[in-house]
């Protein structure tokens, strides 16, 4: 039957724009799950579900691909090419997002849509049952019962939607009855044609998927190799027998990580959800569970003298069993290379390893030790002890960018958490920014560096978002690319976008103690984000910060009382039991008034020995309804160029100065859009 030229609708352009897919379909069923393309409709047991048009247009491309990988520059050529001046990498991300929150997918454990990291998007579950084919034919197509398809008047069989021996039985048929009507020349020359196609189909089944594979291997006496998508590197043991090493340790597994997530198509999960797992002795197979990876690298580091012998092996988590195994021993001078090497080494074993375009650069070994004790420092929230060795660092090899990506870490993160007085630091990091990105522009953490550069030293929130863009472009799977991006969204009012940002940073980090929490807490999702807090808190029950959220998510919910009680566990883990004692006796007294109050008192003694922002005190007189005071000392920020003011729209606790011009002008002059 020869397809009704007629009959052109827009799943046609989704599918059909540069040469068809292999299959696409008028109606199909997946699930419980059905998609009318006709009537550009998702439902699920007869109810529609609501789905925009980005997102069920990349379900159809992505259905139609039949199991095959769809990249994402495939993605952008179908359904985003004409519009050029969208940001087709954040519209790729929120569409699979949105097509997940339909489905009820999890994109740790895909049930329909998965992410083949660094590449694209592979539908998974298989297609029971399809009707209405782009042919017109109108009967049921179901994996037992395989068709012909006519695609613009030409045969073309289609592509089995089951693993299984039917496949098999369908060719076996078709070359049982190949002479059926010998004088039909064309019939037969068809029907080899499809036994030619399907006997394809097969051997590419076979190739490709682990179904196909475990087939051959129970016919063919083969055994089956375990596949291994998502990767978590445990921190490697450090076996100097100095703990003064640890951050040599810490420092490589993080390089490691880095250069898995490079150079190799795994999902790899980032430094600070493996980090928990350090000097932890826990079945495998449950890490594996808790990380939401199949595949688990361990090993040990030791360094003696001007040695250095590491050593990793492999695991394929839920069965536990052991694929590989190898150890490696360099001089010092060689030891900056040998996180690539053994990555390369791991990618290949497991037949992801990507090419680099990018040729080593040479690193002073000096100063890469340097470096790696600059960066345990600071992710051990010691910025003020890291900046030492990143400068160290920088001395030792000036053109050595991630040196310098260290230093704009700490001038922006002492800037941006109040550490550090504004006036100085951020001209220093804006020097180092872009120190970073003139010597080395291919990488994403020199971009990530310039995005936070924009952002507080320039208050250029348009040109930060782009930069981010460029990090993610990079490093598709860099946690750190996504939070900033989500951060940069929250000053720009774009809530919705943040949460998904954030929710993707997740995906990589989901060991995250509070950046979720913080974007719903800006989005006024109060309950929401004490839901995500108090499931942490069970983990870590005394960290001061979590229980700040907690105080913070109350305040936003008019509960003073819950408030403050948890603002006395902040105070009693960060400061001690005497000052939450001060401040639960201030309650008592006056209520939260009261304690507000002791904090604007407890606040300005602090200033008196080191930097407080103005923001963090117009906070609390916000809160105690001081229009004069708060108005104040925005205007005392801005002279500082403070960073905080960027996020003031965000808290509630500034909406009563919404109308006041005095406000209106402190939006206008740092140029955000106001939310007003």
């Amino acid at each position: 039957m020869k397809r009704d030229q007629t009959h052109i609708t827009q799943t046609d352009a989704i599918l059909h724009p540069r040469g068809c897919l292999p299959v696409a379909f008028r109606v199909f069923e997946f699930g419980d799950f059905k998609v009318d393309c006709d009537r550009f409709e998702l439902s699920r047991a007869g109810r529609a579900l609501k789905l925009e048009r980005k997102p069920m247009e990349l379900l159809i491309l992505l259905a139609a691909g039949n199991g095959h990988l769809i990249t994402r520059t495939e993605i952008i050529e179908r359904l985003w090419d004409s519009e050029v001046f969208v940001d087709t990498e954040h519209g790729i991300n929120t569409a699979i997002r949105k097509i997940r929150h339909a489905l009820g997918d999890d994109p740790e454990r895909p049930r329909f849509v998965q992410t083949v990291t660094g590449k694209g998007y592979r539908f998974i579950a298989p297609i029971a049952t399809v009707e209405n084919l782009l042919s017109g034919d109108q009967s049921r197509l179901s994996p037992t019962d395989p068709k012909p398809l006519e695609i613009g008047g030409a045969a073309a069989a289609p592509m089995p939607t089951t693993a299984g021996p039917t496949q098999s039985q369908t060719v076996l048929n078709a070359s049982q009855h190949s002479d059926a009507t010998p004088g039909n020349a064309h019939n037969s020359r068809l029907i080899l044609r499809l036994t030619a196609f399907g006997a394809a189909v097969v051997l590419a089944f076979i190739a490709i998927s682990p179904a196909g594979r475990g087939l051959a291997a129970r016919f063919l006496g083969l055994s089956a190799s375990p596949q291994i998508r998502s990767l978590a590197v445990l921190p490697l043991d450090n076996l100097s027998g100095d703990p003064s090493q640890d951050y040599f340790a810490d420092g490589m597994t993080d390089e490691l990580i880095t250069m898995l997530a490079k150079n190799s198509t795994l999902r790899v999960v980032s430094r600070t959800s493996v980090m928990q797992y350090k000097g932890v002795r826990r079945p495998l197979p449950e890490i594996a569970r808790a990380l939401g990876v199949d595949g688990i690298l361990e090993g040990s580091i030791a360094r003696s003298g001007e040695k250095v012998h590491m050593t990793v092996q492999l695991i394929q988590a839920p069965s536990d069993t052991h694929l590989w195994a190898e150890s490696y021993d360099r001089s010092s001078n060689d030891v900056a290379a040998l996180p690539g090497e053994a990555a390369r080494d791991v990618a290949n074993r497991l037949h992801s390893s990507l090419a680099s375009t990018t040729p080593a650069r040479y690193i002073n070994p000096a100063a890469h030790d340097a470096y790696l004790q600059g960066r345990y420092l600071w992710w051990e929230g010691h910025n003020d002890a890291s900046f030492p060795y990143f400068k160290k660092a920088t001395e030792l090899q000036p053109d050595y960018a991630l040196a310098w990506f260290g230093l704009s870490s700490y001038y922006g993160a002492g800037a941006m958490f109040g550490q550090l007085d504004p006036r100085p630091a951020l001209p220093q990091e804006d020097f180092t920014a872009q120190k970073c990105l003139q010597l080395d522009p291919s990488a994403s953490e020199c971009h990530l560096a310039m995005a936070g550069d924009e952002l507080l030293s320039k208050w250029n929130v348009e040109e930060a978002l782009r930069e981010t863009s460029r990090a993610i472009e990079l490093d598709p799977r860099s946690a750190d690319a996504y939070e900033l991006r989500s951060r940069i969204l929250q000053a720009l009012n774009r809530q919705e976008e943040s949460i998904q940002a954030q929710k993707t940073a997740l995906e990589f980090n989901p060991a995250d103690p509070w950046t979720l929490a913080l974007a719903l807490w800006i989005a006024r999702r109060y309950d929401a984000a004490l839901t995500d807090v108090q499931q942490r808190v069970v983990a870590t029950p005394r960290d001061p910060i979590l229980q700040l959220f907690l105080a913070m998510n109350y305040r936003g919910k008019g509960m003073d009382k819950e408030s403050i009680q948890c603002l006395e566990k902040y105070y009693l883990y960060a400061e001690g039991p005497a000052t939450a004692d001060a401040l639960h006796r201030a309650f008592e007294r006056g209520g939260a008034k009261a304690a507000v109050e002791w904090q604007i008192k407890f606040v300005k003694a602090r200033a008196a020995k080191h930097y407080v922002s103005p923001v963090d005190l117009a906070e609390l007189y916000a809160q105690l309804g001081d229009r004069e005071q708060t108005l104040a000392l925005f205007e005392e920020a801005f002279r500082q160029h403070a960073p905080g003011l960027l996020w003031i729209q965000c808290d509630s606790a500034y909406d009563f100065l919404h109308s006041d011009e005095r406000y209106r002008s402190i939006i206008k002059r740092v140029g955000l859009p106001p939310a007003y």
